[in-house]
């Protein structure tokens, strides 16, 4: 059976210190004869003000932070699902935090900008309102891959199960989540989630997290995760430290349990 990989990191503010990590990390899953790798979100830089996030955005299909992926995805013959990237867009003092899907040849064949931005009050001293740097996508993205057919989502999206659903309904059969938690929200509601994700829909979701403490300060949950069709999770990044997990995806055991319990004929339109 074909294996995945969600790699697990501590992005810093810095572009190139990151992507010499991803490097080590994507040449540890090549090894370990991983065919489908998904990166975190924020993994080419975790930024510490807004300026900073601006300035190091790309055009979409050109830049380092592109190039390097395509590289990448050829020398390993890997499938990288990249986490998110800020690419441009029409408005100039925004970015478009976009999830690019590379081949094993190293061409971008998916994007899917994150349609629903975190803008949210976690405490008295902790907020985020991302809509003041990210514009948001608008369209649902399922693509081909020789693992099975992907479904991508990031990070605050999973709390949405509707664009699941959505998803479902494309045919997705495998959803990538990179992810960037809180401590307080992962603690109380990502296993949660993506294991509500995964039973709702009877697919396998990939989520592939940032997880410590940055350079700006803020702290991360980690807790990188797969879960099967069922709802088990069969693989999970315990401590907050960088890293790689693995599983293996079987699509007969989830035609199976879609056979058994067919929601997508079940589910009725309100």
């Amino acid at each position: 059976m074909p294996k995945v990989a969600a790699i697990q990191m501590c992005s810093s503010n810095t572009v190139d210190e990151n992507l010499a990590m991803v490097a080590s990390l994507l040449q540890e899953a090549a090894q370990q004869k991983a065919e489908l790798v998904v990166l975190p979100e924020m993994f080419a830089v975790f930024s510490t003000d807004i300026a900073h996030k601006i300035m190091i955005k790309e055009t979409y299909g050109h830049g380092k932070i592109q190039d390097f992926l395509a590289a990448q995805a050829a020398k390993h013959q890997l499938w990288i699902v990249a986490g998110t990237i800020p690419i441009s867009c029409e408005n100039p003092t925004k970015i478009r935090s976009a999830c690019i899907v590379y081949d094993a040849s190293g061409k971008a064949v998916a994007r899917y900008d994150k349609m629903h931005l975190f803008d949210v009050v976690i405490s008295e001293t902790e907020s985020y309102k991302e809509s003041d740097t990210t514009e948001a996508g608008d369209a649902i993205v399922v693509v081909d891959t020789p693992i099975g057919k992907l479904g991508l989502a990031v990070c605050y999206d999973i709390r949405f199960p509707l664009l699941f659903n959505k998803l479902f309904k494309a045919g997705a059969e495998i959803i990538a989540i990179p992810a960037a938690f809180t401590v307080k929200t992962g603690i109380a509601h990502w296993h949660l989630l993506a294991r509500s994700r995964a039973v709702e829909n009877f697919c396998y979701v990939i989520g592939a997290c940032q997880g410590g403490t940055h350079a700006n300060g803020r702290k991360t949950y980690g807790h990188s995760l797969i879960v099967e069709p069922w709802g088990d999770i069969i693989a999970e990044r315990v401590d907050p430290i960088p890293g790689v997990i693995y599983a293996e995806v079987d699509l007969k055991h989830l035609q199976k349990i879609r056979t058994a319990i067919p929601v997508g004929k079940h589910q009725k339109e309100f």
